[in-house]
């Protein structure tokens, strides 16, 4: 299995917040949901992958290339969704292509249109015109029409309603009909993820909780539930996200350590968003 993207052992320091020894790699063919809080650090780290900012240590290759060394070479074959375009709001979807295509040496026009009309996008509107799902198309025709082989989508769902973000869906399943391509989704809307992502990796404050397959995730924690009584203090450090109420106590727990709380216990499978909140519960953050 070929790795696209390599991230190992990355460290960025912040005056008040630092990523910490990164490690995780996404294969060719898969989609890998980043997870985390806002504020945990994953648009620090997508932005060390563009090179948009600088890592004080570790390594990251895409497509096997230092991504420092090979930079242009790589970019021309990534797509990039941020939750906002970075396009001029007067310019027209068509001044958009014209402004693009020189930085492309696999940019498609007929492709761009094509993707302009399946998106009902006008090709004569200008970007400050669309809505924020309308945006969010152009920036998926964009990625599509210079045959991107990564997807790297930075919350591109953030703001949208249901019908917008299953479009998305959509657009991104039909993406990874090809084997070779591939796609790096962050977003806090973990539901998205829950729909289409092989892989999870969660960051929690600047370090890797987590980074596998989304079925292992969801299968290694699960929700538990009990009378006030039913845990010793021992027990209840163990519990992730520990939390009382009037008529007992609710947490998240690995499905590893179950065998020693009491069997009295109520065990629920558990969600890719109740994962990330347990975990989050008084945690400081930052992104």
């Amino acid at each position: 299995m070929s790795n696209i993207l390599e991230i190992k052992a990355v460290n960025k320091a912040f005056e008040k917040f630092s990523l910490q020894n990164i490690s995780f790699s996404l294969p060719k063919g898969y989609i890998m949901g980043f997870i985390g809080q806002n504020g945990a650090g994953k648009t620090t780290t997508i932005k060390l992958v563009l090179n948009m900012l600088t890592a004080d240590n570790g390594s990251i290759k895409v497509f096997g290339k230092d991504h420092l060394l090979y930079e242009q070479e790589i970019k021309e074959r990534i797509g990039v969704v941020m939750d906002y375009p970075f396009y001029v709001d007067e310019w027209s979807l068509s001044d958009v292509e014209r402004s693009l295509l020189p930085f492309y040496a696999r940019w498609d026009s007929k492709k761009y249109n094509y993707l302009l009309h399946q998106f009902s996008l006008d090709a004569k509107k200008k970007v400050k015109e669309l809505s924020r799902g309308m945006k969010m198309k152009l920036m998926i025709a964009v990625a599509l029409s210079h045959d991107a082989d990564l997807l790297i989508l930075d919350e591109p769902t953030s703001g949208l309603d249901a019908v917008a973000r299953n479009e998305l869906m959509d657009i991104l399943t039909s993406y990874m009909a090809d084997e070779n391509k591939c796609i790096l989704f962050s977003t806090h809307i973990t539901s998205d993820l829950e729909k289409i992502a092989d892989f999870i990796t969660f960051i929690d404050n600047g370090r890797i909780i987590y980074s596998d397959t989304k079925d292992d995730l969801l299968e290694n924690y699960l929700l538990i539930k009990g009378g006030l009584n039913q845990l010793n203090s021992e027990q209840k450090k163990q519990i992730i996200g520990y939390r009382e109420h009037s008529v007992g106590f609710d947490g998240l727990v690995e499905k590893s350590l179950v065998h020693s709380l009491p069997k009295s216990i109520i065990t629920e499978p558990s969600s890719l968003d109740e994962i990330v909140i347990r975990f989050n519960m008084g945690g400081k953050k930052h992104e």
